[in-house]
């Protein structure tokens, strides 16, 4: 995203905001000790994120911190580490929070992509469903057979081709998950489409949708910004205390899912949200239910999700100024003359800006 669209808040191409989609599959290591070799690999990783955000924190200067990591690994995952660590940081600082306690729990590795590396420089995807992985202390491979679900291996396959060529990248990250390895694979956008698109949207209707904790809204509206129609999901659970978030974040996004599918075959050609990106920083209030809501909800994660699967149907998707589409006197205005509710009445916003 452009700094000037940033800043004036204008109608943003998300289609410019996606490069890549990621699919995870399983790992299994082919020989006994490659397992423990990965895992030592990964808390080494781990330790080199932690301690690349605790000189960040400090304010050292990027070379510096690169020399060290990757002293500690080797050069790809270093960069990576370092790329990890800035993320973290951001985050914590999106959320208010002491960049001096970030604490980092899950083992993991990451590799980012290289297309003169055969696509990846340290993990590499083979023929066969083989993935061979760097062991950067002696030069060695470690080597596991990947699962991955049925649907996607024609997709990896043309991955594995292309990589072998050096005409695509991947990024990789490997994962440790109740005692077993998993591997997410970063595709290019348009590679994912080829496989997975459902159809082209060719509506003349937009739709504009609100995203919330607890629900989803959404309002289609046709050219003369007259509403065709509306449609809600709602999901209370998912912001109960003790509620799993993988469950929440699968209900979300079967949610949104469904409500996709629906604006697809009733007319819609255009698709709206809003720029959810632009929001820096978290609101917490003295209102302890709506700051679990807030503090439980991924919201960029849903949008980013959204946009993708908007994007599988042939949707149009665009990015709106989150700016008085909830608290403003015309807010309240279209709740009164339109008798909709307020997360309705920000869904026929958003598709209002998005029309214009």
């Amino acid at each position: 995203m452009s700094q000037s669209q940033m800043s004036n808040g204008g109608v943003v191409d998300a289609s410019k905001l996606v490069a890549h989609v990621t699919i995870a599959g399983r790992l299994v290591p082919e020989a006994s000790d490659d397992f423990m070799k990965l895992a030592r690999l990964a808390h080494d990783f781990r330790k080199a994120v932690l301690y690349a955000t605790r000189m960040i924190a400090r304010g050292v200067d990027a070379n510096s911190i690169l020399r060290e990591l990757r002293s500690m690994l080797n050069k790809a995952y270093g960069d990576s580490a370092y790329k990890v660590a800035k993320a973290l940081v951001e985050g914590c600082r999106y959320s208010n929070g002491n960049l001096r306690h970030i604490k980092v729990k899950k083992l993991f590795i990451v590799s980012e992509g290289e297309a003169t590396r055969l696509g990846n420089r340290n993990v590499r995807l083979g023929p066969l469903g083989v993935v061979k992985i760097k062991y950067p202390y002696d030069g060695s491979w470690l080597s596991f057979k990947a699962l991955f679900g049925e649907e996607y291996i024609p997709l990896v396959k043309e991955l594995v081709e292309l990589s072998r060529q050096k005409r695509m990248s991947y990024g990789a990250r490997i994962v440790f998950r109740s005692g077993r390895i998993y591997l997410h694979i970063s595709i290019p956008l348009e590679l994912y489409l080829k496989h997975f698109k459902r159809g082209e949207a060719r509506g003349s209707l937009v739709v504009g949708f609100d995203l919330n904790s607890d629900r989803i809204n959404m309002v289609i509206v046709d050219k003369y910004g007259r509403i065709r129609d509306t449609r809600a999901a709602w999901f209370p659970e998912v912001t109960s205390h003790g509620f799993p978030r993988n469950k929440a974040r699968a209900r979300r996004l079967e949610a949104l899912s469904e409500l996709l599918r629906y604006a697809y075959y009733h007319g819609v050609g255009v698709v709206v949200f809003e720029n959810l990106l632009l929001i820096k920083r978290r609101r917490f209030g003295k209102n302890r239910v709506a700051n679990r809501k807030i503090a439980r909800f991924a919201k960029r994660e849903l949008l980013m999700h959204g946009i993708i699967m908007a994007m599988k149907y042939g949707f149009r998707v665009y990015l709106v100024s989150p700016r008085g589409t909830s608290k403003s006197r015309e807010h309240d205005e279209v709740m009164k003359r339109l008798g909709l509710d307020r997360h309705m009445a920000s869904a026929y916003l958003i598709a209002m800006k998005g029309l214009k």
